[in-house]
């Protein structure tokens, strides 16, 4: 005879970065990070801020839910500590919102950073008054259920990307980045370079560049073929 299902999976106890761990990432944008891991760790472009002036960094506490479910939500909160980022996973349910300004205002009451999902969010007037950075892919007034089955703190998949409990989460108007905690002093390390580059480029596009210096040696180069 099998037993009642496990509707709550929860893993209290992860690795989060230390504080000056995270302010390595602090003062850059989501581009820059993305630069220093080679051109990854950005979610998918749909996963925006509701109000463009928010932006946020953090570790991940992570959820998953099933479609149109929060049960899991509520005891993140409840197990998260100041300065998390909740992280959402719905597998991109389009067919109800899985928070509200309640719940957001509940986050911002336990004092997390912010509210990532790549499902929906509802009740965005009273998000906004809240004044809790919320990235989502849209909105719907819909309203989700707590049944379950749903995960806290395990590994969860987003965008195609593997976000663990503890990686370090940045988000503004241009989308949001994942950088895994056991990579951060690595990643950190590029970023000077990446900045450097950035910075000469700016000053030669200033100063009339038209385009990068290698455009004129490929196009004479046998990897371009001319058709007329």
């Amino acid at each position: 005879m099998i037993g009642e299902p496990i509707n709550l999976t929860v893993r209290k106890t992860f690795d989060r970065p230390p504080l000056e761990d995270i302010a390595l990432f602090r003062n850059f944008s989501t581009g820059f990070v993305v630069d220093a891991q080679n051109g990854t760790g950005g979610l998918d472009h749909r996963i925006k801020p509701l109000d463009n002036n928010m932006c946020f960094i953090g570790p991940a506490i992570t959820v998953e839910t099933a479609p149109r479910d929060y049960l899991p939500v509520q005891p993140a909160i409840a197990l998260s500590k100041p300065g998390d980022v909740l992280v959402i996973a719905t597998s991109n349910y389009e067919g109800a919102a899985v928070i509200g300004d309640n719940v957001a205002a509940m986050a911002k009451n336990s004092n997390l950073a912010a509210i990532i999902t790549d499902g929906l969010v509802r009740d965005v007037e009273g998000i906004l008054e809240i004044d809790i950075p919320v990235f989502c892919v849209g909105i719907s007034p819909n309203s989700p259920y707590a049944n379950g089955p749903g995960t806290v703190g395990l590994p969860i998949s987003m965008s195609g990307r593997v976000i663990e409990s503890g990686d370090i989460i940045i988000g503004d108007i241009n989308g949001v980045v994942t950088i895994p905690r056991i990579a951060a002093h690595e990643i950190a390390a590029q970023l000077a370079a990446v900045k450097e580059l950035e910075k000469d480029l700016e000053s030669k596009v200033r100063s009339g560049l038209r385009y990068a210096s290698w455009v004129d040696d490929y196009l004479a180069s046998s990897s371009t073929r001319f058709v007329d």
